[in-house]
């Protein structure tokens, strides 16, 4: 399988922080998820990928080609929706209509009017006066409709209430069903990449924690609850990590059909990526 992005010792460094030989690989066709605590890095290599901030040291390959000598042409392949959406807050979508016509060869002026439709958003009202829903469902209709190969979003689904985020998130599989389209989404949200994501990607104080497939995390990995006796009788070796509640302790542990067939125990949950994520951050090994 062709990687649309290839990451390989990625480093950006802040006062207080710094992304740390970030490496990691994005599979043709697929929805990669990239999840993370607030400061843990996410906004910081997505930025760096895109080449908005400058990173000390790095490669990074953007379908197939150097970023660094190919920017202008990889970057018309490509839809971006950050906080910071460069356009400025007096245009109307019908004036960025106008704007991307100019901008891009392959705008599609019918597939951007339909999206603006779909979200009910008013063709002459500038974006300074919506919500900031409305304002990220512009930045999403604007980002696919110059039909881009692949999609880079850092929090696309912030501040949507529920139903406009399955509607969301319904577009975005939509994009990816031809299997030549890709995405790349940083969210919060981990329900949300429960129901799209083909891989989680999982960043914590600016080190990629793992890259693995979103089935194999929910259907194998499990999160025991135990007493401290069982606990103790636990191998350290059979678990990831733990967390001591009050009265009990949380395991995470990354296969539960083995561990079930190794030890007694009662209770072997089903994770959510949130719980797995949560005990990788606040656990102890």
């Amino acid at each position: 399988m062709e990687n649309v992005i290839e990451v390989k010792d990625l480093c950006k460094k802040y006062i207080g922080f710094e992304l740390k030989n970030v490496n990691f690989n994005i599979p043709n066709g697929m929805i990669v998820g990239l999840i993370g605590e607030n400061g843990a890095g996410k906004t910081t290599t997505i930025k760096a990928i895109l080449n908005i901030i400058k990173k000390e040291k790095g490669q990074v390959k953007i379908f197939g080609l150097d970023l660094q000598k190919n920017e202008k042409k990889i970057k018309q392949d490509i839809g971006v929706v950050l906080n910071d959406s460069y356009l400025s807050e007096y245009l109307s979508p019908k004036s960025i209509n106008k704007i991307m016509k100019n901008f891009y060869p392959t705008w599609d002026e019918k597939l951007y009017l339909k999206y603006i439709e779909k979200f009910n958003l008013p063709l002459n009202k500038i974006s300074k006066e919506f919500s900031s829903g409305m304002k990220m469902k512009l930045k999403i209709a604007t980002a696919i409709s110059h039909k881009p190969k692949l999609l880079i979003l850092d929090e696309p689904t912030s501040g949507l209430d529920p139903v406009a985020r399955n509607e969301i998130l319904d577009i975005f599989q939509e994009f990816i069903e031809d299997g030549e389209h890709s995405i790349l989404l940083s969210s919060h949200i981990t329900s949300d990449l429960e129901h799209i994501a083909d891989y989680i990607m999982f960043l914590n104080n600016g080190e990629i924690i793992f890259t693995k497939s979103k089935d194999e995390l929910i259907e194998n990995f499990g999160i025991v609850k135990c007493n401290e006796n069982e606990f103790k009788s636990i191998n350290k070796g059979d678990y990831i990590k733990y967390k001591k509640n009050k009265y009990e302790y949380d395991i995470l542990i990354e296969n539960r059909f083995e561990f079930k067939r190794k030890y007694d125990v009662s209770i072997i949950d089903k994770p959510t990526i949130e719980d797995i994520m949560l005990i990788y951050i606040k656990g102890e090994k």
